[in-house]
């Protein structure tokens, strides 16, 4: 007999990149119809999910839903405690607060324990930032590495940046990373500042939004272009040859 055949379906469900984007614009319909099946989540922030799902199914009655917080606050203990709906064979979804779960996101805990209980998991399409920005730099797709997030530490993170363009060059490999959206502008100056002029800096900066901005251009030139990015949703992906 297969235990997994008792057990529910975790839906890696991704949601839009910004409140300004129809989620029928960049989701494809099973991205809905999964949520109209599904009544039990487990969410990195709660007031997100509520509107994202009202949004996408405006007559998904709302106190019905159960949803389960999972942050930097959520003690380790309740991850099993969300993983019990699906032991008990119901289906659950995973929902990031933008984009996709599991991906630079804690749901990546709930995936591993679902693995470990051999409940079957199953990620739907939608918008990923760091794939975007990528897709969008003209830098190598067929080699590349996320950083997450550099060292707040100045000296730190200026070391940081250097051995990520020594990588990117001997590896030829794009080098992406994000930084912390009040920090945004201070991060391109310490760039401009520490990395060789030669090097190639995108920026891509609320993707999918209205106001998305997709540059890339060299460190050299990069000092001659500001942009303001002063809190908006931004991925760095360096390259040096």
């Amino acid at each position: 007999m297969d235990i997994s055949s008792s057990l529910g379906k975790l839906y890696l469900i991704p949601i839009t990149l910004g409140d300004d984007t129809p989620p029928d614009e960049v989701l494809p319909q099973t991205v809905k119809r999964a949520i109209e099946l599904i009544d039990i989540f487990v969410v990195e922030n709660e007031k997100v999910a509520r509107r994202f799902i009202k949004a996408i199914c405006p007559s998904k009655v709302q106190a019905d839903l159960i949803l389960f917080p999972l942050n930097k606050h959520t003690e380790a203990s309740s991850h099993y405690q969300y993983i019990q709906p699906l032991l008990e064979g119901k289906n659950v979804g995973l929902m990031s607060d933008a984009g996709c779960p599991g991906v630079a996101d804690p749901g990546a805990v709930i995936v591993k324990i679902a693995h470990e209980k051999n409940i079957p998991v199953i990620p739907l399409v939608g918008p990923s930032s760091i794939l975007l920005s990528l897709m969008a730099s003209g830098m190598n797709g067929q080699s590349f590495a996320f950083n997450g997030y550099l060292p707040i530490d100045k000296s730190e993170k200026k070391a940081t940046l250097k051995t990520l363009e020594r990588i990117s060059s001997e590896r030829d490999q794009s080098q992406l990373f994000i930084e912390t959206p009040y920090r945004n502008n201070q991060i391109v100056e310490e760039m401009i500042a520490a990395l060789h002029p030669q090097t190639q800096l995108c920026i891509a900066c609320d993707i999918t939004l209205p106001t998305e901005y997709i540059k890339t251009k060299s460190i050299a030139e990069w000092k001659k272009h500001k942009v303001d990015l002063h809190k908006r949703p931004c991925i760095f992906i360096i390259h040096k040859k």
